[in-house]
């Protein structure tokens, strides 16, 4: 081999030689730190065991306790608002007026029939006290006190008749000053003054009750039977008062903390249609927060209490299908326990299969404790209820 190629081949075999020798280099000094510092550290922690009751999830609509929509009783021409839009309004609180003048001019009318046919059932009953005293002498013909006896009776009716009349008359008057039926919070007004309103035809305006508020929300045949099966067993009944369960509702605002309501009716039949049924909660709303047609979702205890385990949500991973916590052995071997999680109460995961509580298992670090790997557990105490 000549000089020159002993030369290329030297350069050939140090170009390769070098990265293999930084490599095992790298490995040895690796292997060394890893000897130093031990197994990587992982924070570990008791699961949390206390009293919980799960709840579920529902999606809903607020709707108002009671709503009227205002409509006038007589007919005429509209004369003042006396309410601003949007204003909250108390019951018997003047609202519209409708000109008066008609329904006085018909309240004088009337009274004056009264008079009328009061007098003539005044001379009407003389002469009939004339007549059976006249009779009692035989000094009248009995078809006389019979005919007087009818004029009576007649004017009699005919008085009442016009107290009637006046009564009715009174009402028109009363009916064209238009009051709130009920307190709550009032619409704009439909019909500005000047314009022909009809009695029972023409709407004014509305008004829906403010406080309490309900939350209607649907619940299918599941839930359903589970709710009325917690319900038997607090001695009440579904249907009846919606079992008396306290839920929270939560607004689509979070700075809003969950407001609490009480369940307090349920429909008497599931929607054959949907296989639902309809079930509302009220609550307490002073603040006038709540308006109805605003969405929330509420929270319904879906258990009765029980002793729970649970674990923070970054302590269970996914391995396909099956969901796993890591465990800690006093020799800080990682060891993987399938669970089967449930929702989330105080901020963490409930584990409903597969924990006892007992365990010690890593919260934190999770990427470093791989199943069947060495771990250098620190141990830490999981609050009560988790932070935000």
């Amino acid at each position: 081999m000549s000089e020159g190629q002993n030369n290329l081949r030297k350069k050939y075999d140090m170009k390769h030689i070098l990265p293999v020798t930084a490599f095992l280099t790298a490995l040895v000094m690796s292997s060394q730190s890893l000897a130093q510092n031990g197994p990587p550290p992982v924070t570990v922690a008791k699961p949390v065991v206390k009293t919980i009751v799960e709840d579920d999830e529902f999606v809903g609509r607020f709707d108002a306790e009671g709503q009227v929509t205002v409509r006038a009783r007589v007919s005429g021409y509209l004369e003042d608002v006396h309410f601003s839009d949007g204003s909250l309004v108390e019951e018997g609180q003047l609202l519209y007026t409708i000109d008066q003048r008609q329904f006085r001019t018909a309240l004088r009318q009337a009274q004056a029939q009264i008079d009328v046919a009061q007098a003539t059932f005044d001379f009407a009953e003389e002469q009939l006290q004339r007549a059976e005293a006249l009779i009692a002498n035989g000094n009248i013909a009995q078809s006389a006190v019979d005919s007087r006896r009818e004029a009576y009776l007649s004017a009699q009716g005919a008085l009442e008749q016009a107290r009637a009349a006046l009564e009715l008359a009174e009402l028109d008057l009363e009916y064209s000053q238009i009051t709130a039926p009920m307190s709550g919070r009032i619409g704009q007004t439909l019909v500005d003054p000047g314009n022909l309103v009809q009695a029972n035809e023409s709407q004014l305006t509305t008004i829906v009750s403010s406080d309490p508020i309900y939350f209607y929300f649907d619940i299918d045949e599941r839930y359903f039977l589970a709710y009325a099966r917690d319900a038997r067993a607090r001695g009440a009944t579904l249907q009846e008062g919606g079992g008396g369960l306290e839920v929270l509702v939560t607004l689509s605002d979070k700075s809003i903390p969950p407001l609490p309501g009480v369940l307090d009716f349920s429909e008497n039949r599931i929607d054959a249609a949907t296989g639902t049924m309809r079930v509302r909660a009220v609550l307490d709303n002073p603040d006038e927060i709540l308006t109805p047609g605003l969405f929330g979702r509420v929270n319904v205890p879906g258990s009765l209490p029980y002793e729970g385990i649970l674990v923070p949500d970054n302590a269970v991973v996914a391995d396909q299908n099956r969901r796993l916590v890591m465990s800690v052995d006093d020799a800080g071997n990682v060891i993987p326990i399938p669970v089967r999680p449930g929702p989330r109460i105080d901020g963490y995961r409930v584990i409903r299969e597969g924990l006892d509580g007992s365990e010690v298992i890593v919260v934190e670090g999770i990427v470093r404790a791989r199943p069947g790997s060495v771990v250098t557990p620190e141990m830490t105490e999981l609050p009560l209820v988790a932070g935000n």
